[in-house]
């Protein structure tokens, strides 16, 4: 392809995806106020369990409007999430090997529910932490909160769990290119599960022990599985290298997605 159909085809992804993100934010602006009245579950537990004043408050004249924007946005963001990267995806792909495209292609489809199961992780968490949070204040105190701010919280907060959960998939990824191994992968648990612990920590408040654990098991199983895919790989591909070494003949029968470089 020329330069010229290169940015004639980026164009066409850039419109599909942005058409898709239009619709889904149409779609989510009915949808909002929905979301919003879960958003506020918190809230009223706070009012109840600590028996003090509980309420979001808008600062501005157009803070309501400007916040279900905002919300209606993000669901469609995060709805048509396989129609976007789908788009990313298939632009680079004419660019790739079959062998490429066929691990891109299994990192595309096992990014996207990983992802929205951390989506939904974070989401399960974070009323523990706004509860926790709120009950430092005096009991004397209200609990007014702007809801740009709480929103904007909970969005961070969802979608830096859910990016977490697609990081094991990074390390199969690096495996099956060769840049790491499986050992070196199983060799590094220590580590791994000190900088898991430590995220959830940073992510969750240190008092709440039960939502960072919540967060740290499954990611902690998540890490294991991509080890033991990586060590399955490695496996695999260390039988080809043995069975090629005792008869070199045997590379001309394999199939081209299964020979190992030279």
């Amino acid at each position: 392809m020329t330069l010229g159909d290169h940015l004639l085809e980026l164009r066409k992804r850039l419109y599909i995806a942005a058409a898709a993100i239009l619709v889904g934010t149409v779609g989510g602006w009915f949808v909002a106020d929905l979301l919003l009245n879960l958003l506020r579950q918190p809230i009223y537990t706070i009012a109840e369990a600590q028996n003090r004043v509980a309420t979001l408050n808008y600062d501005g004249i157009s803070s309501a409007f400007d916040l279900k924007l905002q919300i209606a946005l993000t669901l469609g963001i995060v709805a048509t999430s396989p129609v976007w990267l789908y788009q990313i995806w298939a632009f680079f792909m004419p660019g790739l090997t079959r062998r490429e495209v066929k691990y891109t292609l299994g990192f595309f489809l096992s990014a996207i529910p990983l992802f929205l199961l951390g989506c939904w992780a974070g989401w399960t968490v974070f009323p523990h932490i706004v509860e926790l949070m709120t009950s430092f204040a005096p009991s004397q105190d209200s609990a007014i909160i702007t809801a740009k701010t709480y929103f904007d919280f909970v969005l961070k907060l969802v979608l830096v769990v859910g990016v977490a959960f697609v990081l094991p998939v990074f390390l199969v990824l690096l495996n099956f290119a060769g840049v790491i191994s499986a050992k070196s992968i199983l060799k590094s648990w220590r580590v791994a599960i000190l900088l898991i612990v430590l995220f959830t920590a940073i992510a969750t408040p240190a008092a709440d022990i039960l939502s960072m654990f919540m967060l740290a098991i499954p990611m902690v199983v998540l890490y294991f599985t991509a080890a033991g895919i990586a060590w399955l790989h490695d496996r695999r591909k260390a039988k080809k290298a043995k069975l090629l070494l005792i008869d070199p003949d045997v590379a001309s029968v394999l199939p081209p997605s299964e020979q190992l470089p030279v």
